[in-house]
């Protein structure tokens, strides 16, 4: 099985960098975090490639995933298509 990682993190672990250079990839993936959030409080339907851009992996890995499934703290569900537009759904999970 392969684990697919989210570089958003890795960059966040690599000790040869910078403190302040860590502290503000931390603040970017924060901010990710608040936007995931945000989308899921609202119930907002976001499209495969805005879902690919949050997540920060190519669109193709969006849709490859299946029609539901998990992603940090947020189950994330292929809600319908519109057009040539595949539309997710995220939940927050605690």
């Amino acid at each position: 099985m392969t684990t697919m990682i989210d570089s958003s993190i890795t960059a966040i672990d690599e000790p040869q960098l910078p403190r302040a250079e860590r502290v503000i990839q931390l603040q970017n993936v924060i901010e990710t975090l608040r936007i995931a959030d945000e989308i899921a409080s609202k119930g907002y339907l976001i499209t495969s490639s805005e879902l690919a851009d949050l997540m920060d992996i190519n669109a193709s890995a969006v849709t490859s995933r299946g029609d539901n499934w998990s992603w940090r703290n947020w189950v994330v569900s292929r809600v319908r298509r519109e057009g040539n537009q595949i539309l997710w759904q995220l939940e927050r999970v605690d």
